[in-house]
Protein backbone atom coordinates (compact mmCIF):
# COMPACT_ATOMS: atom_id res chain seq x y z
CA UNK A 1 0.00 0.00 0.00
CA UNK A 2 1.14 3.51 -0.74
CA UNK A 3 2.70 5.33 2.18
CA UNK A 4 3.07 9.01 2.91
CA UNK A 5 5.83 10.73 0.96
CA UNK A 6 8.53 11.54 3.51
CA UNK A 7 11.54 12.38 1.38
CA UNK A 8 11.61 15.75 -0.37
CA UNK A 9 12.99 14.27 -3.60
CA UNK A 10 10.46 11.43 -3.84
CA UNK A 11 8.08 11.60 -6.81
CA UNK A 12 4.58 12.77 -5.90
CA UNK A 13 1.91 11.10 -8.04
CA UNK A 14 -1.18 13.23 -8.69
CA UNK A 15 -4.65 12.64 -10.11
CA UNK A 16 -6.83 15.56 -11.26
CA UNK A 17 -10.62 15.37 -10.91
CA UNK A 18 -12.08 18.38 -12.74
CA UNK A 19 -15.04 18.63 -15.12
CA UNK A 20 -13.72 21.44 -17.35
CA UNK A 21 -11.35 20.04 -19.97
CA UNK A 22 -9.48 23.31 -20.47
CA UNK A 23 -8.81 23.52 -16.73
CA UNK A 24 -7.62 19.91 -16.64
CA UNK A 25 -5.27 20.48 -19.55
CA UNK A 26 -3.88 23.62 -17.95
CA UNK A 27 -3.39 21.93 -14.60
CA UNK A 28 -1.71 18.88 -16.13
CA UNK A 29 0.64 21.03 -18.18
CA UNK A 30 1.52 23.22 -15.21
CA UNK A 31 1.93 20.41 -12.67
CA UNK A 32 4.10 18.28 -14.94
CA UNK A 33 6.57 21.15 -15.03
CA UNK A 34 6.97 20.96 -11.25
CA UNK A 35 10.01 19.13 -9.96
CA UNK A 36 9.26 15.65 -8.52
CA UNK A 37 5.52 15.89 -9.26
CA UNK A 38 3.75 13.95 -12.00
CA UNK A 39 0.10 13.74 -13.11
CA UNK A 40 -0.69 10.03 -13.45
CA UNK A 41 -4.36 10.41 -14.37
CA UNK A 42 -7.32 12.73 -14.76
CA UNK A 43 -11.10 12.45 -14.79
CA UNK A 44 -14.00 14.71 -15.71
CA UNK A 45 -16.34 13.44 -12.98
CA UNK A 46 -16.15 11.93 -9.51
CA UNK A 47 -17.21 8.41 -10.47
CA UNK A 48 -14.44 8.04 -13.04
CA UNK A 49 -12.07 9.78 -10.67
CA UNK A 50 -12.79 7.35 -7.84
CA UNK A 51 -12.25 4.36 -10.13
CA UNK A 52 -8.93 5.84 -11.21
CA UNK A 53 -7.91 6.63 -7.62
CA UNK A 54 -8.72 3.11 -6.46
CA UNK A 55 -6.58 1.71 -9.28
CA UNK A 56 -3.61 4.09 -9.13
CA UNK A 57 -3.50 4.91 -5.37
CA UNK A 58 -1.92 8.35 -6.01
CA UNK A 59 -0.23 10.39 -3.30
CA UNK A 60 -2.45 13.40 -3.95
CA UNK A 61 -5.78 14.16 -5.65
CA UNK A 62 -6.72 17.63 -6.87
CA UNK A 63 -10.49 17.66 -6.42
CA UNK A 64 -12.96 20.22 -7.75
CA UNK A 65 -16.15 20.79 -5.75
CA UNK A 66 -18.68 21.47 -8.52
CA UNK A 67 -18.57 18.10 -10.24
CA UNK A 68 -21.50 16.54 -12.14
CA UNK A 69 -23.22 13.70 -10.30
CA UNK A 70 -21.25 13.03 -7.12
CA UNK A 71 -19.87 16.35 -5.89
CA UNK A 72 -16.35 16.92 -4.68
CA UNK A 73 -17.25 16.73 -0.99
CA UNK A 74 -18.92 13.33 -1.33
CA UNK A 75 -16.05 12.15 -3.52
CA UNK A 76 -13.50 13.22 -0.90
CA UNK A 77 -15.30 11.14 1.72
CA UNK A 78 -15.20 8.13 -0.58
CA UNK A 79 -11.46 8.60 -1.24
CA UNK A 80 -10.85 7.99 2.46
CA UNK A 81 -12.60 4.64 2.10
CA UNK A 82 -10.94 3.35 -1.08
CA UNK A 83 -7.47 4.89 -0.68
CA UNK A 84 -6.89 5.95 2.96
CA UNK A 85 -3.28 7.01 2.34
CA UNK A 86 -4.21 9.33 -0.53
CA UNK A 87 -4.40 13.03 0.37
CA UNK A 88 -7.09 15.29 -1.14
CA UNK A 89 -6.55 18.92 -2.08
CA UNK A 90 -9.75 20.81 -2.84
CA UNK A 91 -8.99 23.10 -5.78
CA UNK A 92 -11.99 25.25 -6.56
CA UNK A 93 -13.35 28.72 -7.16
CA UNK A 94 -15.97 28.23 -4.42
CA UNK A 95 -15.39 30.12 -1.18
CA UNK A 96 -18.79 30.04 0.53
CA UNK A 97 -18.69 29.30 4.25
CA UNK A 98 -20.79 26.14 4.10
CA UNK A 99 -18.66 24.66 1.33
CA UNK A 100 -15.42 25.40 3.16
CA UNK A 101 -16.59 23.69 6.34
CA UNK A 102 -18.15 20.77 4.48
CA UNK A 103 -14.91 20.21 2.57
CA UNK A 104 -12.80 20.29 5.72
CA UNK A 105 -15.25 17.98 7.45
CA UNK A 106 -15.10 15.53 4.55
CA UNK A 107 -11.43 14.85 5.21
CA UNK A 108 -9.68 17.14 2.73
CA UNK A 109 -6.11 18.01 3.68
CA UNK A 110 -6.03 21.36 1.87
CA UNK A 111 -8.42 23.92 0.41
CA UNK A 112 -7.06 26.05 -2.44
CA UNK A 113 -8.68 28.61 -4.69
CA UNK A 114 -8.02 28.28 -8.42
CA UNK A 115 -6.17 31.58 -8.60
CA UNK A 116 -3.37 30.08 -6.52
CA UNK A 117 0.15 30.87 -7.71
CA UNK A 118 1.74 27.87 -9.49
CA UNK A 119 4.81 27.91 -7.24
CA UNK A 120 2.59 27.91 -4.17
CA UNK A 121 0.56 25.03 -5.60
CA UNK A 122 3.75 23.06 -6.13
CA UNK A 123 4.75 23.56 -2.50
CA UNK A 124 1.25 22.71 -1.27
CA UNK A 125 1.17 19.45 -3.25
CA UNK A 126 4.56 18.36 -1.92
CA UNK A 127 3.78 19.29 1.68
CA UNK A 128 0.35 17.65 1.63
CA UNK A 129 1.91 14.48 0.23
CA UNK A 130 4.25 14.48 3.25
CA UNK A 131 1.33 14.76 5.66
CA UNK A 132 0.89 18.49 6.20
CA UNK A 133 -2.34 20.50 5.93
CA UNK A 134 -2.94 23.86 4.25
CA UNK A 135 -5.67 26.46 3.85
CA UNK A 136 -5.66 29.21 1.27
CA UNK A 137 -5.22 32.46 3.25
CA UNK A 138 -8.55 33.76 1.97
CA UNK A 139 -10.25 30.52 3.01
CA UNK A 140 -8.58 30.56 6.42
CA UNK A 141 -10.20 33.92 7.09
CA UNK A 142 -13.58 32.51 6.11
CA UNK A 143 -13.19 29.39 8.26
CA UNK A 144 -11.91 31.20 11.33
CA UNK A 145 -14.53 33.91 10.93
CA UNK A 146 -17.22 31.31 11.57
CA UNK A 147 -15.98 30.73 15.08
CA UNK A 148 -16.68 33.19 17.90
CA UNK A 149 -13.62 34.85 19.36
CA UNK A 150 -13.22 33.90 23.02
CA UNK A 151 -14.13 36.88 25.20
CA UNK A 152 -11.26 36.24 27.55
CA UNK A 153 -8.10 36.85 25.53
CA UNK A 154 -5.97 37.77 28.54
CA UNK A 155 -2.69 35.89 28.32
CA UNK A 156 -1.98 36.17 32.05
CA UNK A 157 -2.16 33.25 34.44
CA UNK A 158 -5.78 34.10 35.25
CA UNK A 159 -6.96 33.30 31.72
CA UNK A 160 -9.01 30.17 31.33
CA UNK A 161 -7.18 27.26 29.78
CA UNK A 162 -9.36 25.08 27.57
CA UNK A 163 -9.99 21.50 28.63
CA UNK A 164 -8.42 20.30 25.39
CA UNK A 165 -5.25 22.32 26.07
CA UNK A 166 -5.01 20.91 29.58
CA UNK A 167 -5.01 17.36 28.20
CA UNK A 168 -1.95 17.95 26.03
CA UNK A 169 1.58 17.43 27.24
CA UNK A 170 4.08 20.23 26.68
CA UNK A 171 5.64 18.32 23.81
CA UNK A 172 2.22 17.68 22.23
CA UNK A 173 1.50 21.40 22.55
CA UNK A 174 4.75 22.14 20.66
CA UNK A 175 3.76 19.62 17.96
CA UNK A 176 0.27 21.14 17.69
CA UNK A 177 1.72 24.62 17.15
CA UNK A 178 3.83 23.27 14.28
CA UNK A 179 0.88 21.32 12.91
CA UNK A 180 -1.19 24.52 12.79
CA UNK A 181 1.63 26.10 10.78
CA UNK A 182 1.17 23.34 8.19
CA UNK A 183 4.33 21.40 9.03
CA UNK A 184 4.63 17.78 7.91
CA UNK A 185 5.71 14.98 10.24
CA UNK A 186 9.20 15.11 8.76
CA UNK A 187 9.45 18.87 9.33
CA UNK A 188 8.10 18.54 12.88
CA UNK A 189 10.64 15.81 13.63
CA UNK A 190 13.48 17.94 12.28
CA UNK A 191 12.49 21.04 14.24
CA UNK A 192 12.00 19.18 17.52
CA UNK A 193 15.01 16.91 16.94
CA UNK A 194 13.05 13.68 17.27
CA UNK A 195 12.43 10.74 14.94
CA UNK A 196 9.66 10.84 12.35
CA UNK A 197 8.08 7.87 14.16
CA UNK A 198 7.96 9.90 17.38
CA UNK A 199 6.47 12.89 15.57
CA UNK A 200 3.75 10.67 14.09
CA UNK A 201 2.99 9.24 17.52
CA UNK A 202 2.57 12.73 18.96
CA UNK A 203 0.25 13.74 16.11
CA UNK A 204 -1.89 10.62 16.62
CA UNK A 205 -2.12 11.35 20.34
CA UNK A 206 -3.16 14.95 19.63
CA UNK A 207 -5.91 13.82 17.24
CA UNK A 208 -7.26 11.44 19.87
CA UNK A 209 -7.19 14.03 22.66
CA UNK A 210 -8.85 16.70 20.52
CA UNK A 211 -11.42 14.15 19.27
CA UNK A 212 -10.80 14.93 15.60
CA UNK A 213 -10.13 12.75 12.58
CA UNK A 214 -7.34 14.58 10.79
CA UNK A 215 -4.73 17.34 10.92
CA UNK A 216 -6.90 20.01 9.31
CA UNK A 217 -9.65 19.51 11.89
CA UNK A 218 -7.04 19.62 14.66
CA UNK A 219 -5.64 22.90 13.34
CA UNK A 220 -9.07 24.51 13.05
CA UNK A 221 -10.09 23.32 16.53
CA UNK A 222 -6.83 24.56 18.03
CA UNK A 223 -7.55 28.07 16.77
CA UNK A 224 -11.30 27.94 17.39
CA UNK A 225 -10.93 26.94 21.04
CA UNK A 226 -7.95 29.20 21.71
CA UNK A 227 -5.75 26.19 22.48
CA UNK A 228 -2.69 27.86 20.96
Amino acid sequence: MLTTVEEKNELVRVIIVEDYKLTRVGLRSTINEFENIKVVGEAEDAQKGLELIEKEKPNVVLMDLGLPGINGIEATQKVKEIAPETKVIILTSHDREEEVLAALGSGAHAYCLKDIDPKTLSNVIKNIARGACWLDPAIAKVALGLFPKPENTNLSGSAEISDARAQLTEREFEVLRLLVKGKSNTEIAKELIVSVHTAKAHVCSILQKLCVDDRVQAAVKAIKENII
